[in-house]
């Protein structure tokens, strides 16, 4: 990918080394299940994690980033910008306003306005403060673990959780919310339709980097592998041995590439109703 390096974005808080303060850390089921819960009864259970001002003593000094990881930030805050100003323009044409994400920087775990998260999870959107969160150990996971390195393959990470943002400013979580209660037995499909979304939403993006020439040769198979690297499917796989359709929160890993796909070729928002 052609990125320029303009220092770190005015639209990430950089929270590394900060520990995760007080609260219980959620694991990423726990997570899931609070974002069900609060979509369906549209109260923010995460609330429920929080215990006041943390207390406790500080967080142990940490060593200084690397130059290495200093590069990354700088890539990441590429991305992120180049992300957001195109669904600014894009948001324009829809004749709707948009509002700008902030990225937080964490290690290990971190306090978010869903609650106290452990790097473990992965990178998340929470949508009660609007703010996307990423421990950026994860790119390591996602290049030894997942077997998907390559800087498109990261920045598709990004595309995809500042999709979910996207998903928050049109109303479509409020739509998920109202399909949970009138169907709660279809939670867990309904998490799939809404995470195969922000993959078609990520893809519009990287149609918009095809079409300012800013992709480089084997970009979109970098990202294709990271949406087949992180398919339910190939997770259960690993983890198990086995494989549970009926436990998918995400969608397998051709259904992750078929919609990113989707939202490369066509380049529209109107491409990306997974709920049809």
């Amino acid at each position: 990918m052609r990125w320029e390096d303009r220092g770190t974005s005015g639209d990430v808080e950089d929270r590394r080394g900060a520990g995760g303060g007080g609260g219980l850390r959620l694991g990423l089921g726990g997570f899931i299940l609070l974002a069900v819960l609060s979509l369906v009864f549209k109260k923010n259970f995460f609330a429920l994690l929080e215990t006041g001002d943390g207390g406790g003593s500080a967080p142990a000094a940490s060593a200084p980033p690397s130059p290495e990881e200093e590069k990354l930030v700088h890539f990441v805050s590429f991305v992120l910008d180049d992300v957001q100003d195109t669904w600014t323009r894009e948001f324009q044409e829809l004749k709707r306003p948009y509002e700008r994400a902030k990225l937080v920087l964490f290690t290990d775990a971190v306090r978010s306005g869903c609650g106290t998260a452990e790097g473990a999870m992965g990178p998340f959107y929470c949508p009660a403060d609007h703010k996307v969160y990423i421990d950026l150990g994860f790119y390591k996971e996602l290049r030894n673990r997942f077997g998907a390195p390559g800087d498109f393959a990261q920045a598709y990470v990004i595309a995809h959780e500042v999709g979910h943002h996207v998903q928050s400013l049109l109303g479509l979580e409020e739509r998920m919310a109202a399909a949970r209660e009138r169907r709660p037995d279809q939670a867990p499909a309904l998490s799939v339709r809404y995470e195969l979304q922000a993959d078609c939403l990520a893809g519009v993006w990287a149609h918009s980097t095809e079409q300012r020439k800013i992709l480089e040769a084997g970009d979109v198979e970098e990202a294709l592998g990271a949406a087949a690297a992180v398919g339910d499917d190939r997770i259960q796989k690993q983890a198990t041995g086995r494989v549970n359709p009926e436990t998918w929160t995400h969608g397998s890993s051709q259904q992750r590439m078929q919609w990113f796909n989707l939202g490369l070729q066509k380049g529209q928002v109107q491409e990306c109703d997974t709920f049809r």
